[in-house]
């Protein structure tokens, strides 16, 4: 899952929300962090153990694999926010142009919590508005192809949208079953955090 299933996993709890988008570059304990920050963080650690072990994901995965080698999993968690943010209203009541907006604002507010890497990135994720354009095929493509000048070009992932459109009703269908088994994981994991 990449960031937009990860906010919306979240939950309404905006320091939940940073904490689970700033987990990447956080390692080990996330002592350091509020509370609520510090679930984010091990919920977005539970959130990936999940889902690469998750067989709807792993089948999503082989299909690419030959192609993208490693990098197939990352592509996988790129076309699941693609399928979240295209059927959103699916799963919220708020449009997904306010809900983004609302996140990126909660950015901006607790700028003082993100990590360096986060800071950096938040700029071109808000004027570019990495969120919202994953709801298109055409965004998608936009953030796979600058995924892979930042692997300067090894990882091939600019050229994944092919698979995303050939196979699409399947990834879409796949997303749908997964989405609802990780909604529940995350019921369960939020519980006991």
């Amino acid at each position: 899952m990449n960031f937009l299933a990860h906010i919306y996993l979240s939950g309404d709890n905006d320091l939940i929300k940073i904490g689970n988008f700033i987990a990447d570059g956080i390692h080990g304990k996330p002592e350091n962090f509020p509370p609520d920050v510090q679930k984010g963080i091990i919920l977005h650690r539970h959130i990936d153990t999940y889902t690469d072990a998750h067989p709807i994901f792993r089948q999503g995965t082989k299909r690419l694999h030959a192609a993208y080698h490693h990098y197939a999993g990352v592509i996988m968690d790129i076309f699941y926010d693609h399928f979240l943010a295209k059927n959103f209203k699916e799963y919220s009541e708020i449009p997904l142009a306010d809900y983004v907006s609302d996140f990126y604002r909660n950015l901006n507010d607790n700028h003082d919590l993100l990590t360096d890497r986060a800071k950096g990135m938040m700029p071109y994720m808000i004027q570019h508005d990495w969120l919202g354009s994953y709801a298109t095929v055409e965004g998608i493509g936009r953030i796979l192809a600058q995924m892979d000048h930042r692997t300067k070009y090894r990882s091939g992932m600019g050229r994944s949208v092919k698979e995303l459109e050939e196979f699409y009703d399947e990834y879409d269908r796949e997303f749908r079953e997964f989405f609802a088994d990780i909604q529940q994981h995350v019921k369960e994991k939020m519980a006991e955090l």
